[in-house]
């Protein structure tokens, strides 16, 4: 099966994670801005990642501008970002992010990622910092933080990566399995 893993990645954790998938799949790999609709003719399987932001997956319009093409074959995506997994956050992002008929033909993981603040695009570090500003002012009032809130202040202070190669296992095969094979 010829696979094509495509990523779009603004600080490079999901880069790494695309990296790793293609390295075990003997797959070829590719930045998103530098994939048309002629290049994924040509593969059997297309393993699709980029961060989420906010509840959407980045670059995923890739994905679904071309899904005429691509419904017919196997289809693979994954989001990365800081926070731990949680089946109902990847609920949450498959029906915001999928229609109907995309979310029974695609299969979606979680990896987490990283953060490193210094990397960020200028709009991401205003976003970033109205969030910063709210959590610091909630615990001002008195509100306790949940873990991901905690979590999510200490990221500031200095970049952190939670990419994990094994973690890709799961995905690698899904990605491998010929179609109507369990």
């Amino acid at each position: 099966m010829k696979t094509l893993v495509v990523y779009r990645s603004v600080t490079g954790f999901t880069r790494q994670i695309a990296q790793w998938i293609a390295s075990d799949l003997h797959a070829d790999v590719a930045a998103a801005d530098a994939v048309g609709p002629a290049r994924l003719q040509d593969y059997d399987c297309v393993v699709f990642g980029g961060r989420l932001h906010a509840v959407g997956i980045d670059g995923l319009s890739l994905i679904k501008r071309n899904w005429a093409q691509l419904k017919n074959k196997r289809v693979l995506v994954f989001a990365t970002g800081a926070s731990p997994a949680r089946s109902e956050m990847l609920e949450e992002v498959k029906k915001k992010n999928l229609t109907k008929e995309q979310q029974a033909r695609i299969q979606l993981f979680y990896f987490r990622g990283g953060f490193d603040y210094a990397r960020l695009p200028l709009g991401d570090k205003i976003l970033m910092n109205l969030l910063k500003y709210k959590l610091k002012r909630k615990r001002r009032r008195g509100t306790k933080l949940d873990p991901d809130e905690t979590g999510m202040l200490n990221l500031y202070e200095r970049a952190t990566d939670f990419t994990r190669k094994e973690a890709i296992r799961p995905l690698v095969q899904a990605a491998g399995r010929q179609e109507g094979t369990a």
